[in-house]
């Protein structure tokens, strides 16, 4: 049974469960004089029994998709002929690889070797054998746990106390999930960067100039030995950032204030849900549109005054991409605007300033810490752009701060580097996960200062 199907099943049970549950503690108040004579409401006595048949059911599929496919694949490994066992991780990847496209038929077996067709046959049956018994044990569990709680239901059970630790556990559970991946993440790039540093020093990658990654694979093959300043990444990457914030700040700013205090009802009503629309389109779409329309006519326009300006330029892609941010910009501004307390206005209409006095003089300074935190929050968000500077600004590694030029960012060598099948034991592969080291350093100090500033000027108001 497929998992889908399975969850499927295990999901109907788990309401099944609840509904026992809640008739039987039913039953158990009538005659007692109703549910008041229950230690909980009938509620807490449908969610015990439908946790306990859903959770351990779903730890046991959770560890037996984890360690199912690494079991299997190892048991094919070692039931290989010595000849065909793989030496590298490649090649094991590899004979994995044609393995399931022989159990699968994507792969005809008439020019496999035999012993593989027979690992296929192996793969197949071992793969229907965990099938049957993850569904018959997740079931199995599942109706066992449910009838267990059934079964104990009695007056005196604390089940709301037990059903709220299950949920401050998931909940608790939850808050945890963000961690971990900032702390899985940060190590896996780590770990690779380091493998990248024994074989460039860390002083050329971060003060080096010129950016060429290709490197030669074999030692008879012709090739250039590479090139890792990345420099010229860091200066595409601030001077488009650069860019799309002259953009996105004063615009998105502008538009918050005109949509928090001038604005009637009616408008606002229209004006920023259509704003924020801009936030909902995909970035190929901003791409597309800098390519085939801003690029263009920058180009034009330039060539009318007698300017140079390359079809993939700095300005189109930083100009595009300012209008993206102006959402983020505008909303977080917006209600940060809104957050003031409306007390102040009030009394600085009352001493006589005039509204744009008030905003300038009352408003903007309670508001400018939120403002702010929201400004470099946006920072980060244009710092990690990637689709439109592939399409409109190149992949040319330039030093050079002439928005009219073509420059590249990190994220888009990242992609660059990474694109296709790839070996991760060449400099050229693990400049990627430098690059991506900075990146992460980066966005993350420009988020711990927005949440600084705000922390440490932010007003409170009662």
């Amino acid at each position: 049974m497929s998992t889908i199907n399975l969850l499927l099943i295990l999901g109907a049970l788990v309401v099944a469960a609840y509904y026992l549950g809640y008739g039987r503690s039913l039953q158990m108040a009538k005659p007692l004089g109703g549910i008041r004579h229950l230690h909980s409401l009938p509620f807490y006595y449908g969610m015990r029994a439908a946790l306990w048949c859903g959770i351990p059911a779903l730890l046991l599929l959770a560890f037996w998709l984890m360690f199912d496919e690494p079991i299997i694949s190892a048991a094919i490994i070692n039931g290989l002929p010595e000849a065909l066992k793989p030496q590298t991780s490649a090649e094991e990847n590899l004979v994995l690889s044609t393995v399931r496209n022989l159990a699968t038929g994507a792969l005809s077996a008439d020019a496999v070797d035999p012993a593989l067709v027979a690992a296929s046959d192996r793969f197949a049956e071992l793969n229907q054998i965990g099938a049957r018994l993850s569904t018959a044990g997740v079931l199995s569990l599942a109706v066992i746990g449910g009838f267990v709680a059934w079964a104990k239901i009695s007056p005196q059970v604390r089940a709301r106390q037990q059903v709220e630790r299950i949920f401050k556990a998931i909940l608790l559970l939850c808050s945890l999930v963000a961690i971990f991946t900032t702390v899985g993440i940060l190590l896996s790039v780590l770990f690779e960067s380091l493998r990248f540093f024994q074989a460039v020093p860390v002083t050329e990658f971060l003060f080096g100039t010129e950016w060429s990654p290709q490197t030669a694979i074999r030692a008879d093959q012709v090739g250039s030995s590479g090139s890792f300043g990345a420099i010229p990444l860091f200066v595409g990457t601030l001077l488009i950032s650069f860019i799309a914030m002259l953009v996105a700040v004063p615009v998105g700013l502008m538009s918050a204030i005109y949509l928090a205090e001038y604005a009637s009802g009616r408008v606002r009503a229209y004006a920023k849900p259509t704003l924020e629309i801009l936030a909902g389109v995909p970035t190929v779409v901003y791409g597309f549109f800098a390519a085939l329309t801003v690029a263009p006519l920058f180009r034009d326009m330039g060539a009318s005054v007698g300017l140079s300006v390359s079809s993939e330029s700095a300005l189109a892609a930083g100009l595009v991409m300012g209008v993206m941010i102006i959402p983020f910009v505008s909303s977080l501004a917006d209600d940060v605007i809104n957050a003031v307390p409306q007390s102040l206005r009030d009394g600085s209409l009352g001493l006589g300033a005039t509204h744009s006095e008030t905003i300038k003089k009352v408003i903007f300074p309670a508001a400018l810490p939120g403002i702010v935190g929201g400004v470099l929050l946006a920072v980060s968000r244009a710092i990690g752009e990637t689709m439109i500077v592939v399409m409109a600004a190149g992949l040319a590694a330039n030093l050079t701060a002439n928005p009219l030029e073509t420059v590249t960012t990190i994220t888009v060598q990242i992609v660059t580097l990474l694109v296709g099948d790839q070996e991760f034991d060449s400099p050229k592969t693990l400049a990627a996960f430098a690059l991506g080291l900075m990146l992460f350093v980066v966005t993350l100090a420009l988020n711990f200062i927005a949440l600084h500033v705000v922390r440490k000027y932010r007003e409170q108001y009662d």
